[in-house]
């Protein structure tokens, strides 16, 4: 599994080589991702599915009993709540491979994560 997420070079690759089980929940993130954030650029970084849109917005992978969901420090921190019953980290929530995904959880922090980065880089253009 972990050759896979470092030899990706696409994310159509990347889930296309995912487990089979896991496949259609890494689409479905995808597709909510995008739908939410349609002018962001996908790629891959750091070995991950990534949207970016001024900066890095999200980040997305799969492990062994995890999909693990990376929409930076504040992004965390500003839906402390409802993500607590997930495991996190600094930058990182947890999303059991044998639960659901909240996807309009994650619709909802990906609309912050894209507020967030357009006002630093308004706030940059201004300086």
């Amino acid at each position: 599994m972990e050759k896979t997420k470092a030899t990706a070079a696409s994310i159509d690759q990347y889930i296309s080589e995912a487990p089979q089980e896991v496949q259609e929940k890494l689409k479905h993130l995808r597709a909510v991702i995008k739908s939410e954030v349609p002018d962001a650029e996908e790629r891959m970084a750091y070995a991950m599915p990534t949207f970016s849109q001024e900066g890095n917005l999200v980040h997305f992978a799969y492990f062994k009993n995890h999909i693990g969901f990376f929409p930076a420090p504040s992004g965390i921190e500003n839906f402390q709540e409802e993500l607590a019953k997930y495991k996190t980290s600094k930058g990182t929530v947890q999303f059991p491979l044998d639960e659901e995904i909240p996807m309009d959880l994650v619709r909802e922090i990906v609309r912050f994560r894209l507020k967030e980065n357009l006002a630093k880089a308004a706030a940059k253009r201004k300086k």
